[in-house]
């Protein structure tokens, strides 16, 4: 069913929900009208004893907006009604949403008003999700004029490096840019939530179609870069990149996103989000990415509901171990080790 959705996106896919969160803590509810499916959604269940409190995750949902259609606020409103009737009342769970949706546009409106009822979670550094968005409608000879004028230059550059572009979703791909990424992470000693075995599972269990996009960039037959992104619906995602210690000087990064958007477009993918960005933690991805020209956006925060003393309780205890085992962490580490992948939080 997620084929019927442009909002579609990976973290609604069933196998990320079973290889990250496991098969018996999903729940999934679909709403339908004569028969029609108009919205649905994949929930993590979390409950730590049999009684009656816990928590439900949902993580860029719902899905409402059915391929080619515009998206219909009345179908958020009863999806937002029936989430909040089954895991708020009747299982008695706190119920977090993680919209898909980005500050100043018209879903954020849409969302906003259908959870009204909803509280916001207070801003943190840990779900704040802050990136860059390209329109890809504009045609493929605009989206290169729109290039910063520096990235078009190493683009360029790039062109005239005598690189070869492989193209794959299998997993002897995937293993290949891991390869490189184990390089980038002995050689930049980031902090990162990020794990490319758990990725290496979800892409084995994903359907064919559903399948992430990995680009590799080779030089004289030894890999330089890697991209792996995810396309489903109207959009992709950005979802890990990495740089091999031969590849430092090829701008293999630059062909392979540029690579990227034009498969992108040749698939009918309207949206590309780059992945997280922080100017501050990390300036260097920062400016790659806004090279590429998308729109700055961040997305809604969290949104909560709850009728149930005890799983308000579990959830707030919860958050606030995470942020303290986080900020001692972050004390103990070195400032080369503290700095965070700009990359899509998992």
């Amino acid at each position: 069913m997620l084929d019927l959705f442009d909002d579609a996106n990976i973290y609604q896919t069933w196998s990320y929900g079973s290889v990250r969160w496991g098969e018996k803590n999903l729940s999934h509810l679909v709403l339908k009208q004569n028969g029609e499916v108009l919205a649905m959604a994949q929930l993590r269940i979390v409950r730590p004893t049999r009684l009656k409190f816990g928590m439900a995750y949902l993580r860029w949902g719902p899905l409402c907006q059915r391929r080619g259609t515009e998206l219909d606020c009345e179908t958020i409103l009863r999806m937002a009604r029936a989430l909040e009737n089954e895991y708020v009342s009747k299982r008695r769970l706190l119920l977090k949403i993680l919209p898909n949706a980005f500050i100043g546009s018209p879903r954020v409106d849409a969302f906003q008003s259908a959870f009204c009822g909803f509280a916001q979670e207070t801003p943190s550094a840990a779900n704040s999700y802050r990136t860059f968005v390209l329109d890809l409608s504009a045609p493929l000879e605009e989206l290169r004029r729109n290039l910063d004028k520096k990235w078009r230059n190493q683009l360029t550059r790039s062109e005239k490096n005598g690189l070869k572009v492989i193209a794959g979703n299998g997993i002897d791909e995937y293993q290949r840019f891991c390869w490189m990424y184990r390089q980038m992470r002995d050689r930049k000693t980031f902090d990162t939530t990020v794990d490319i075995e758990e990725f290496a599972r979800i892409q084995q269990d994903l359907p064919e179609t559903h399948r992430m996009q990995i680009l590799l960039c080779e030089q004289e037959g030894v890999p330089v870069a890697g991209v792996v992104a995810s396309a489903m619906g109207d959009s992709a995602i950005y979802v890990l990149g990495a740089t091999s210690d031969a590849g430092l000087n090829a701008k293999g990064s630059y062909l392979l996103q540029w690579t990227l958007i034009q498969w992108l477009k040749e698939n009918g993918v309207k949206w590309y989000d780059l992945g997280g960005i922080d100017p501050e933690v990390n300036p260097g991805v920062y400016h790659f990415k806004k090279g590429l020209s998308g729109a700055d956006v961040t997305q809604l925060l969290p949104l909560m509901a709850c009728n149930n003393i005890l799983s308000s309780a579990l959830v707030k205890t919860s958050l606030a171990v995470q942020n303290a085992v986080r900020n001692i962490s972050n004390l103990q580490l070195p400032a080369s080790l503290s700095r965070t992948f700009a990359g899509r939080s998992t």
